[in-house]
């Protein structure tokens, strides 16, 4: 049994400092002057005391406890935890891109305006799109901007009656959300046998009062929708307009255009797809790019190019609006721009051709094995479902807590809802075949202790430093913060 951990409060002592400052040379006045006496602390702030090496130690060993791309295969269906090269972190920290400021001087930060520039053109011709805005801070808020541009533009035509958008089943989890968020009723329309769109399902839900689809493609059971030229022109024709989540354009990248499939509006995961930082609350980005019918209603300001060199271009004047403080969340930018140059677009191609051949090389392996719903060839993920191990007493749930005593990050599990007990998985292109390899011999031998031994499945984790939790407890009733009580 592994000691447990002290908190950093338990190990605190008084008068130890962690930090050393120089004396001020501001002259010493009462913080009253200058604020509120009610925004004024009234008793010192409760914090910890402990010496530098003590403060190191402490956080450096929590953080070995967590499990990241860093440190381990971490297939996470449709998130999508590609490796972050290095390099990218290098470029993010020149100075001239981490130490300036958004309110200095257009003239002063030409570097960094072109960087944006470029980007919005590279993205552009990456998804097929004729305008990009780079503020977006997640995918979610792409998602959000696009819907909004969206209604931006059927109002402008004075076509208010569309307060409906069409999510298929297979979609991302978000798109729904953000439809209601936006204003819009979400109808959802049921996949076919093969898990694609019901052409005939979307052309029941479509109508006058349809606003736009929301579509995934591939969607979220790792297919492409073959037949996207149909659907498209089933919305269009409604007088709608289709939006694509670019959460999987991981699995198309030089291959496909979602702007050559009839896509007016896209988002892009620079956390999915070019490789910034994922997880851990953010900063993420979440680029929106669109057809010229939708760019009067742009995010401002986006990057122009002209006689005086790059600047901010405030001059959109059917724009929804700024929709994040400043101009984006700027090292994600310089993390993506880096990559896109590195890569080239033959390297681009070749990801999306390793990601495909990944997926599709550990569902071959594990088919013997599990229940595949879909067996036709996927993309850069794809689903299985624990339906055999379920009749054994086995859950999906058991076998993703099983998969940590083997270093892995369990998979997607229980997502997409239309698979029951779904594990939903994505290698991405960075894994070598090695590391495929061990993920597959963990899962097969997980499988067969759940025939001959499934208590042990039942009761995982059992190497790990936390071993099984009360998750429903942890959900209804968090703990969120330390008491001394």
């Amino acid at each position: 049994m592994t000691e447990a951990k002290a908190l950093i409060f338990e190990m605190s002592n008084p008068g130890r400092r962690a930090y050393s400052l120089p004396e001020s040379d501001v002259p010493d006045k009462e913080a009253s002057e200058y604020l509120p006496e009610d925004m004024l602390r009234q008793t010192p702030a409760d914090l910890p005391e402990v010496s530098e090496l003590d403060l190191i130690r402490h956080y450096t060993e929590l953080s070995r406890r967590n499990h990241g791309i860093d440190n381990g295969f971490y297939p996470l269906g449709s998130c999508t935890m590609k490796y972050n090269p290095k390099i990218h972190e290098d470029v993010a920290r020149y100075l001239g891109f981490s130490n300036i400021h958004p309110y200095q001087p257009e003239e002063s930060v030409q570097g960094a305006l072109q960087l944006m520039y470029e980007l919005q053109r590279d993205l552009a011709e990456i998804t097929g799109m004729d305008r990009v805005t780079l503020q977006s801070a997640a995918g979610a808020q792409g998602e959000w901007t696009g819907l909004m541009m969206i209604k931006a533009y059927h109002e402008s035509r004075g076509d208010t009656k569309r307060d409906k958008v069409i999510v298929p089943d297979s979609a991302h989890g978000t798109n729904p959300a953000s439809a209601t968020v936006a204003g819009f009723q979400a109808v959802t329309v049921k996949s076919n046998e093969e898990g694609l769109v019901s052409v005939a399902s979307l052309k029941e839900a479509v109508g006058d009062d349809t606003a736009a689809l929301m579509l995934t493609n591939p969607n979220t059971l790792g297919l492409f929708e073959r037949e996207i030229k149909e659907i498209a022109d089933i919305v269009h024709e409604a007088g709608g307009l289709i939006y694509y989540d670019g959460a999987n354009a991981n699995a198309i990248l030089g291959q496909a255009r979602p702007g050559d499939m009839g896509f007016d509006v896209v988002h892009l995961n620079l956390h999915k797809t070019f490789t910034t930082p994922h997880g851990g609350g953010g900063p993420g980005s979440g680029p929106v790019g669109v057809k010229d019918i939708l760019a009067p209603f742009l995010p401002k300001p986006v990057v122009g190019k002209g006689s005086r060199g790059y600047y901010l271009d405030d001059d959109i004047p059917q724009s929804i609006g700024r929709i994040k403080a400043y101009h984006g969340n700027f090292g994600m930018l310089v993390r993506a721009y880096t990559y896109i140059r590195t890569m080239g677009p033959d390297g681009l191609r070749r990801v999306s051709e390793d990601a495909v051949l990944n997926a599709n090389y550990l569902m071959k392996k594990l088919q013997p094995y599990f229940d595949v719903p879909y067996q036709q060839f996927c993309k850069h993920e794809f689903v299985l479902s624990g339906n055999r191990q379920k009749k054994l007493g086995v859950r999906t749930l058991d076998m993703a807590k099983r998969l940590l005593d083997f270093g892995v990050h369990p998979p997607t599990i229980y997502f997409p809802l239309i698979v029951d007990e779904c594990m939903m998985i994505e290698p991405t292109e960075t894994e070598s075949k090695e590391t495929l390899d061990r993920f597959v011999e963990g899962m097969i031998q997980i499988a067969r202790e759940a025939e001959d031994c499934p208590e042990d499945v039942q009761e995982a984790p059992h190497h790990t430093m936390i071993k099984r939790l009360d998750e429903v407890t942890a959900a209804r009733k968090p703990v969120l913060r330390w008491t001394k009580e």
